[in-house]
């Protein structure tokens, strides 16, 4: 129980400033993520510190190339492992599978909403067809317009909540 009020809170917290600043504190993020090896150290002893170091190890690296892409910030990818660290691998994996649902979802709604939905798709396509020209569909952070990016801490948030109501 106190994984779940923790992580909700660490959560509410981060979408808060993703929505508000669109950044996710490292102030926010560090304690909830050392609490969490604490609190795995206290209750499952070497095997629950292993299962929160490999939870927060995954969820670190599924986010990592779209961040190292530019499409996503550090924050997401680190409130992932955070996740990850509190509820261990096999619920940050399925977080991460209804979190990138819920983020496509939200990405076609803004694609549709800008105008620039058939334009990304095309481009995309390219991508997979030999000798037509490689562009980025996906553009990066800093190159995004204003209003054109979302704060993918939303779109955690919402996967979290689906991996609580799934599993």
């Amino acid at each position: 129980m106190l994984p779940d009020i923790a992580l909700v809170i660490v959560i509410l917290i981060s979408i808060y400033t993703d929505l508000r600043y669109r950044k996710i504190y490292n102030v926010v993020l560090f304690p909830a993520f050392l609490l969490a090896l604490a609190y795995r150290v206290f209750n499952g002893g070497l095997d629950g510190l292993i299962t929160g170091i490999q939870g927060a190890l995954l969820g670190l690296s599924l986010l990592l190339i779209p961040f190292i892409l530019g499409g996503m910030g550090a924050g997401d990818v680190k409130l992932l492992a955070v996740i990850g660290a509190w509820q261990g691998p096999q619920f940050v994996w399925f977080c991460f599978l209804c979190t990138a649902i819920v983020g496509g979802v939200i990405a076609i709604v803004q694609l549709t909403r800008t105008g620039r939905l058939f334009q990304t798709l095309k481009m995309i396509i390219f991508t997979f067809i030999p000798g037509t020209p490689k562009v980025n569909a996906f553009g990066t952070l800093a190159t995004a317009k204003a209003g054109e990016a979302f704060p993918y801490g939303v779109a955690i948030a919402v996967g979290t909540l689906a991996t609580y109501v799934l599993r």
